[in-house]
C-alpha cells in the first residue's frame, strides 16, 4: 500500500470513527430502547467489580437470554468498532494507547450516565466496554496482518 492509499484509508477510518461516536451517544443517551425512557427516579449504580456479571449469570434462567447477552456480550460488541476504528484512523497505535483509550471512553460514558440519571453506571460495564475496544484492536491488527500479506504477495508476483 503507497502512502497515498494508507492516507485514504486513515481518513476513511476518521469518517467511521466519527459516525461510531455519533451512534454510541444516540444509543447511549437518545434511544428509548433497552429501557432508556428518560430520567429514573430511582438511580442504581454498581460499584462492585463482577457483581453484577456474577448477577447475570446467576439469575440466568429468571432474566432470560436476550437481557443476558444484550448486558455481557453487548457491552464488550459496542467498544469493538472503537478499538478497531480509532486504529485505524491513527497512524501511532498501540495495545496499551487502545486500551487506554478504550477504559477512557467508558469511564466518560458510565460518568455520563451517573450525571444524567440515564442508564446506570456500573464498573462491571466499564470493565466489559474496555475489553471490546482491546478486541477490536485485536480484530484491526489481525486485519492488518492480513492486508500487508496480501500487498507482499502481490508484489512477489511482479
Amino acid at each position: 500500500m503507497n502512502k497515498k492509499q494508507a492516507k485514504r484509508v486513515r481518513i476513511l477510518g476518521k469518517i467511521l470513527f466519527i459516525l461510531y461516536i455519533g451512534f454510541l451517544i444516540y444509543f447511549l443517551f437518545l434511544s428509548d430502547w433497552y429501557g432508556r425512557e428518560g430520567v429514573m427516579d430511582e438511580y442504581r449504580y454498581n460499584l462492585e467489580l463482577f457483581k453484577e456479571i456474577k448477577r447475570f449469570i446467576t439469575y440466568r434462567e429468571e432474566l432470560g437470554a436476550f437481557a443476558v447477552f444484550s448486558n455481557l456480550v453487548g457491552n464488550i460488541l459496542i467498544f469493538v468498532p472503537f478499538g478497531f476504528f480509532i486504529s485505524m484512523a491513527s497512524r501511532s497505535r498501540g495495545f496499551f494507547r487502545t486500551l487506554f483509550y478504550s477504559l477512557l471512553l467508558s469511564l466518560g460514558v458510565e460518568v455520563m450516565q451517573l450525571v444524567t440519571r440515564v442508564g446506570s453506571f456500573d464498573v462491571d460495564d466499564i470493565l466489559l466496554n474496555t475489553l471490546g475496544g482491546v478486541l477490536g484492536y485485536i480484530l484491526f491488527m489481525i486485519c492488518n496482518a492480513i492486508r500487508r500479506r496480501h500487498y507482499a504477495r502481490k508484489r512477489k508476483k511482479r
